[in-house]
């Protein structure tokens, strides 16, 4: 499993530092989101299953909700699990809300969400901030499988 998680950042990484280097769109930052979406989802099974296997967790949670709810529970203590969750969640939202493209194909290009009680405007600086997120999160998954 580890071994698709790594590839599914990979793919990642390429969409954050070459795809969106050469094509700036918007696009590529929606795909960018719902890659480290799935990652995520990803990561979340697969320390799920660890835990289940070495007997820390009782049972796998069904529905996404509950899922989130026993990560936020059985690993309080992670930093690293407990700052991504809020970012999974985000991600998972924004293909459903409305969202306005702004500076497409330059240097600046910006994607803003609209949320019910804000707007999330996601550049290339926010973009920065979520892909370390990311790698913090995903080196805390490793530690958590090597063990």
């Amino acid at each position: 499993m580890i071994e698709e998680i790594i590839k599914e950042k990979t793919s990642a990484d390429h969409l954050l530092y070459v795809s969106l280097k050469y094509t700036k769109t918007c696009d590529v930052i929606l795909n960018l989101l719902a890659r480290w979406k799935s990652l995520i989802e990803l990561s979340f099974d697969t320390i799920l299953e660890e835990a289940i296997e070495n007997g820390k967790v009782p049972n796998t949670p069904e529905s996404p909700k509950q899922r989130i709810e026993f990560i936020k529970k059985y690993f309080k203590k992670s930093d690293e699990i407990q700052s991504v969750v809020p970012l999974y969640i985000f991600f998972k939202r924004v293909p459903d809300l409305n969202k306005t493209r702004e500076g497409e194909f330059r240097k600046n290009v910006n994607l803003k969400v609209m949320e019910p009680r804000r707007v999330t405007e996601i550049n290339m600086e926010k973009l920065g901030e979520y892909a370390e997120i990311v790698e913090k999160f995903v080196s805390e998954v490793k530690k958590i499988l090597s063990k």
